[in-house]
This record gives structure tokens, C-alpha cells and sequence, in this order.
């Protein structure tokens, strides 16, 4: 499921059943409009009808889209060409021109629920030879020759709490999923989708713990969570919400909330509220630019054509000639900012950097930032290695408890954690993310050894 609605610049139809061997064909949304309206309806019908009919097939288009219906079964495809299983669809059929012209008007306007924001699964058939719950199409002339506008003919088949959205924007169709898999210490508006839609999905599997805060951060208590719908749903219990998870997620989601049905439950907008703005760039200030930050830096130490940055939380010009370099060397658009596909890529190199780069002991030297928050209720290596630098730096400053060395992340690590963060002017979450991480290194650093040693000063050698 994605976020908020919107119209797709194209639409992906296959031409016969979903599990027939037939070919698929992709062409713009409004073409594809136009096709359906002159394989389902007539032109010769009052205005009324033909535009109400319209409303109710982008609204059943895009139904299809928003819920990836076919996508996250596995087909390469978001409709097909039946209307055993969709509407009415032949490939170079020619279009009618009142309908044409109508279409163009429309097509960028579907109906909707009150209070909800998905499109409305607005089924339909003739009314003659086959008789449905939602619209009719013949109804709907009958409507139209007794003086009913549009909206009152789709009140009468959908009820009254309905409203017609009206001049979506348009974009690219792209997947929902992230792009790379979801794992414990991840945080992103990823995570708190796949929060949202497992929570709801407990409700009608109960044996499905549920997740007390949807933060987006992926703690212990979403990957129990992801671990139990793979149990219950026959994929290996790994915890990671890769590609295969994501859209089982997606689809059993859909499933319970009847979102490609008339009776849907709808989708709220709390239900895709972000936790994080969809781009960092020049100008911004706070914890996700220190990130960004953070990972260029030691990107930066790694990779030649890619200038480290200072870690300040402010988004200025060193920092989107950074990201401009960066996406250069990646082959994005250079741009500077760092977008979800930027971002994307960066957490990539990181991790690769992460992985290729031993993990010094606290005797000698400190350890890059592990590329996963870390929060209470975790046990690792990387806690192990947080509680001996907190209790080292505790020797100097006495306003941070000493924590044992156990590895496992409990509240009196969460305690030490808040302390240091208040020491040093970081906002007090007790979680420990690339800010803190760094923060904390450094101090400790500057207490063990005599010096400062910021990550891009730690590398061994370049990656070209």
C-alpha cells in the first residue's frame, strides 16, 4: 500500500486472467481511461451518466494501484483486461470522442469515503446482464434522464458519505517497497508503515504481538512482530522485512482491511502519517542532517571524489557539494538533495564500509557508528562496546552512571544514554543513533587517548 493517493503517468494492463500466459502492455492512465469507458459504456448516453461512469472507473483504477492488488501477489502487472476479475480493456480499440474529451476533464478525479483517503473500490457491471452491488450502468442512465448531476448518480449506488476528489497530482508509479530491507536498528517511515499494518493485522491474527509505539524506529518489539507474521504466514521467521515480506505485509493488510472491496474499512491519514520529511536538503537543520552528515563523513574517508563534511545539524553548501559528489559517484541525479533513493544508497555505502572495516577494541581505537539505532531491549556486540565508553566517560563526568559492560541494552543504559545526551546539548531519547554515537566516541576519544578522532579520520584505505 503507499502513501497518499495520486495518479499514475502510466498503468500496466494484462491482457486476459492474472495466471494466463498473455502479454502486458503499460500506456498513460488517461489512455487507458479512454479504452475502458468505450469497451464499458456508450457515447450516445446522457453526459451525466458518462461522467458518473467515468468517476467510478478511475476510482476502480486506482483502487488497484494504491493497494498494488496484483503487485504484491507477485504479478508484474496492475490490472488486467477482464472483466471476470476488472473492467472491460482492448488493446488498439479506437476511443470515442465525446468520451475522449470527457476523460481528459476527469481523469484526475476519483471518489472517496468520508474520512478516508483511499480510492473507493467503486464495483460496477451493466445492471442487465449482470447485477452487482455497486453501480449499475444502465442505473445510471435512467438517473441521468430523470435530471440526477454526477455526484447524486454515485451517491445512489455508494451511499451518501462519499466526496469526489478532484485534480490529483500526477506522478511516476513506484513500488512501495523501500528499496532495501528493513531490519533491527532501522528507522524510517518504512518502518512505521510496516508498524501500522502489522498492528492492524493482530487484530484479526491475535497471535501477532502487537507494537506499543509506532515511532518508525525498528526496535525488538517490531521485529517479534515481523518474526510471527512470517510464522504464521509460511516464510522463514528472519525478522527482516525484505522485498517477499513487504508485500505479504501489504497484501494480507489489504486483505483484512476489504481495501480493494465496496465495504472497505478505509485508510485514515493517520494510518500513512510520516514521521520524517520525504527529503533532507540545503537549508535544514536538526538530528536527520547530523545523520546524513555523520554517514558522509566516513563515506567521504572511504571514497576519494566524496568531500567528508563537518557534523553540525546544519544543511549548508559543504554538505550539498557532498551529496552532489556522492550521487555523482553513485550515478544519481546530482541534485543535492538527498532523497529516499539518495538516501537509500548512501545507507548502502555506509554498510559496505561498515562491513569491511574490523572493529577496533575500547584499548584501542573506537568503533563506526554499527548502521542501526540503538534502543533498549537490544543485546549486541555494539551495546557492549556503547556501555564501556559511557562507563569511561562516567569517570569524568559523574552526571553519567557507570553501566556494566553486559551487551544488553536495559534501562540503566537507557539512563546513562539520557545523561550524556544532556551533558552534550543532544535531545534526551535515550536511543542511540549516528549523532549520539559520534558524540560519544569522540568524547571518549578526547578522554582515552588525548585527542579527538572524528570517523573521518579513522580509514585505512580508499574504496574507488
Amino acid at each position: 500500500m503507499k502513501g497518499e493517493p495520486f495518479i499514475p503517468e502510466t498503468i500496466t494492463v494484462h491482457l486476459g486472467k492474472p495466471d494466463e500466459d498473455a502479454p502486458n502492455v503499460t500506456l498513460s492512465f488517461p489512455d487507458y481511461i479512454k479504452n475502458v469507458a468505450s469497451s464499458e459504456i456508450y457515447p450516445t448516453w446522457p453526459e451525466s451518466a458518462i461522467r458518473a461512469n467515468i468517476y467510478a472507473i478511475v476510482s476502480y483504477a486506482l483502487n488497484r494501484i494504491y493497494t498494488e492488488y496484483y503487485r504484491s501477489k507477485g504479478y508484474p502487472f496492475d490490472i488486467t483486461s477482464t472483466t471476470a476479475y476488472d473492467m472491460a480493456f482492448v488493446e488498439g480499440r479506437d476511443i470515442f470522442q465525446p468520451i475522449s474529451r470527457i476523460v481528459d476533464e476527469l481523469f484526475n478525479s476519483y471518489v472517496v469515503r468520508d474520512n478516508n483517503i483511499e480510492p473507493l473500490f467503486t464495483a460496477f457491471c451493466d445492471g442487465r446482464q449482470a447485477t452487482c452491488n455497486g453501480l449499475t450502468q444502465w442505473g445510471t442512465v435512467e438517473l441521468a434522464n430523470q435530471g440526477l448531476v454526477p455526484y447524486e448518480i454515485l451517491q445512489r449506488f455508494y451511499g451518501n458519505d462519499i466526496n469526489i476528489v478532484r485534480n490529483a497530482p500526477v506522478q511516476t508509479n513506484t513500488p512501495s517497497f523501500p528499496g532495501i530491507p528493513l531490519s533491527l536498528g532501522y528507522t524510517s517511515n518504512a518502518v512505521r508503515t510496516i508498524q501500522t499494518q502489522l498492528n492492524r493485522i493482530s487484530r484479526n491474527y491475535p497471535g501477532i504481538p502487537k507494537i506499543a509505539n509506532v515511532d518508525s524506529i525498528y526496535g525488538v518489539d517490531t521485529e517479534a512482530a515481523v518474526k510471527k507474521f512470517q510464522e504464521v504466514f509460511g516464510m522463514e521467521p528472519t525478522g527482516i522485512v525484505d522485498e517477499a515480506t513487504w508485500y505479504r505485509i501489504s497484501y494480507i493488510y489489504t486483505s483484512v482491511k476489504r481495501l480493494a472491496e465496496l465495504t472497505s474499512e478505509g485508510v485514515s491519514m493517520p494510518d500513512i502519517q510520516k514521521q520524517y520529511s520525504g527529503e533532507i536538503k540545503k537549508g535544514d537543520t536538526g538530528i536527520g542532517v547530523s545523520t546524513i552528515q555523520y554517514y558522509l563523513a566516513v563515506i567521504g574517508a572511504y571514497y576519494e571524489r566524496v568531500p567528508p563534511v563537518d557534523i553540525t545539524g546544519n544543511f549548508g553548501q559543504m554538505t550539498e557539494n557532498s551529496v552532489k559528489a556522492f550521487q555523482q559517484v553513485f550515478g544519481l541525479p546530482q541534485t543535492g538533495v538527498v532523497d529516499e533513493r539518495t538516501w537509500n544508497d548512501i545507507y548502502r555505502a555506509y554498510q559496505g564500509i561498515v562491513e569491511s572495516v574490523p572493529t577496533p577494541s575500547p584499548e584501542m581505537g573506537v568503533a563506526l557508528y554499527p548502521n542501526a539505532l540503538l534502543s533498549e531491549g537490544m543485546t549486541s556486540e555494539y551495546v557492549r562496546l556503547l556501555q564501556q565508553y559511557l562507563s569511561y566517560i562516567s569517570k569524568t563526568y559523574p552526571s553519567i552512571p557507570d553501566v556494566n559492560p553486559t551487551g544488553y541494552f536495559g534501562p540503566l543504559t537507557k539512563n546513562s544514554v539520557i545523561a550524556f545526551q544532556k551533558e552534550f546539548g543532544i535531545e534526551p531519547s535515550g536511543v542511540v543513533g549516528p549523532p549520539t554515537w559520534n558524540e560519544i566516541t569522540s568524547v571518549y576519544s578526547d578522554l582515552r587517548f588525548g585527542f579527538d578522532k572524528r570517523p573521518q579520520q579513522f580509514p585505512g584505505y580508499t574504496i574507488s
